[in-house]
């Protein structure tokens, strides 16, 4: 066979395949140039068909947003435990060392003293049980400063 003879058969074919559908009242797309799927160009499926595959491919591009948000969400999320007794110690240094400034800013000095230098020995122990060095030293250097003051106000 020549190419113009498949290609009258084929078009045939085709017209009649229209006519099988038309009878049964299944309405045939022609889609010569399918804007939302260049792949489909020149084919002829049903609208119901032509939805399948564009919800297809929308499901695997929404499938593959969602990876990378999560991705992305997993990359940003807090890292601290939750709940365990170095979480209570450290929401508990951290009000102690917001009122202890509240205190001294107040002109309670002395009890403000008192709630940093406990607030700065739970963030001490906080930072032993993460093995975060920072933390640590950081509590510590304020801690002494704070607890040298206090020396001073006793002496």
């Amino acid at each position: 066979m020549t190419k113009t003879t498949n290609h009258i058969i084929g078009r045939k074919l085709n017209i009649l395949w229209v006519k099988i559908m038309e009878d049964k009242n299944v309405t045939l797309v022609s889609d010569q140039s399918n804007e939302t799927n260049p792949n489909l160009t020149g084919s002829t499926m049903t609208k119901a068909g032509r939805l399948a595959m564009e919800l297809s491919h929308e499901k695997k591009r929404l499938k593959q947003e969602l990876e990378e948000l999560q991705t992305e969400y997993d990359e940003i999320k807090p890292t601290t435990p939750t709940g365990t007794t170095d979480w209570y110690v450290k929401w508990l240094s951290m009000l102690l060392a917001v009122a202890g400034i509240f205190l001294i800013s107040a002109s309670l000095t002395l009890y403000g003293q008192i709630a940093y230098v406990i607030s700065c020995v739970g963030w001490i122990y906080v930072g032993m049980q993460w093995g975060d060095r920072a933390i640590m030293i950081g509590s510590a250097v304020s801690c002494t400063a704070i607890a040298m003051n206090l020396v001073n106000t006793f002496s």
